[in-house]
């Protein structure tokens, strides 16, 4: 695969970035708790970049993903550009993309999934959403419901404005053919996605703490000079490089049409073994200051055990892996 991004995926990485930075600070995200950031959300699509992933893929999503995950923000960012723009636009009919997409868009269009099904009993960013991908485990087909009723909320480890409520998938309408291919596709994308995120949190925990061990000293010099640190943080940056790259490699054969359902789950299997150990590491690098629950480190290590927990778990995703190229040795 070509590692390089191209120019457009590199033009929203960078303006994602600055945004953020800008937006998503220690205090605006104190200031959130566990609801949405809806002037960082508006930013956004008015930069364009919930727009831009229907141009750049779902490497260019994976990208984008990875800059609101090193910030932790508190938006529906990744939820929406996955369930929503990217599942309509590879699936939707002629007449669903011309009445959803232009919300989409905008923003004023949110939509969440319901995905991975056996975690149906709360939904990621369900207080933001105005509409559930609906995924069908017995028919391997997908729905899209309007959220009509009331939203319990639901505390999750990590602040992600998530929900229960009663969603009739009959109500709903079919996003793709009769067939398993869109199910299919949406949660390899998705669990892609996700991995994404998870390297930017796991990149954003690490990089606090390479600051604080470099400026905190103890006995004259910096702890960064201590070799036990010094190894610990060269795991967490190979584990961290590990979720980057077979993130991306799953994403550009995604969009390239090339097989990579086995590449996703791989993807997904390092953001939730390798996730949670660098976000433990990040923590621990941080001595006493780890422990404090107001610690900007602190959000990370709840995102990057989220994260993990909603990916399906390590053991549980190489299972289905295994399974997976049983499959096709037999075939």
């Amino acid at each position: 695969m070509d590692f390089d991004p191209t120019e457009e995926q590199a033009a929203a990485r960078d303006l994602a970035a600055r945004i953020f930075a800008d937006l998503a600070t220690h205090e605006r995200l104190a200031a959130a708790g566990t609801g949405s950031d809806a002037e960082l959300w508006k930013a956004l699509c008015a930069a364009g970049l919930v727009e831009a992933v229907e141009e750049t893929g779902l490497l260019g999503l994976v990208l984008l993903a990875e800059e609101q995950g090193r910030t932790t923000a508190q938006v529906p960012f990744t939820a929406s550009a996955v369930y929503g723009v990217l599942a309509v636009a590879r699936h939707g009919t002629e007449e669903q993309r011309a009445r959803l997409l232009p919300g989409l868009r905008a923003g004023t269009t949110v939509v969440t999934g319901a995905f991975p099904a056996s975690s149906a009993d709360w939904i990621p960013w369900l207080r933001d959403a105005t509409h559930v991908l609906v995924p069908d485990a017995a028919t391997r087909t997908l729905r899209l419901v309007r959220v009509t009723g009331p939203v319990e909320s639901v505390a999750l480890t990590a602040p992600w404005a998530a929900g229960r409520t009663a969603l009739d998938p009959a109500a709903g309408e079919r996003i793709g053919g009769p067939g398993p291919y869109a199910y299919e596709d949406v949660l390899a994308a998705a669990r892609i996605a996700f991995a994404g995120l998870q390297a930017g949190v796991c990149a954003g925990s690490l990089a606090r703490a390479v600051a604080h061990t470099s400026a905190r000293e103890q006995f004259g010099r910096p702890l960064s000079s201590n070799q036990g640190v010094q190894l610990r943080a060269a795991d967490a940056h190979m584990d961290t490089e590990s979720i980057r790259v077979t993130a991306y490699e799953a994403a550009w054969r995604h969009d390239r049409g090339l097989p990579f359902a086995e590449h996703a789950l791989t993807a997904a299997w390092w953001a939730a073994e390798a996730g949670k150990r660098v976000v433990h590491a990040g923590q621990h690098l941080h001595g006493g200051l780890g422990a404090d629950l107001d610690h900007p480190v602190h959000r990370h290590f709840l995102w990057g055990r989220q994260l993990d927990a909603y990916l399906g778990c390590g053991t549980e995703l190489l299972a289905e892996l295994g399974d997976l190229l049983a499959k096709g040795d037999a075939a």
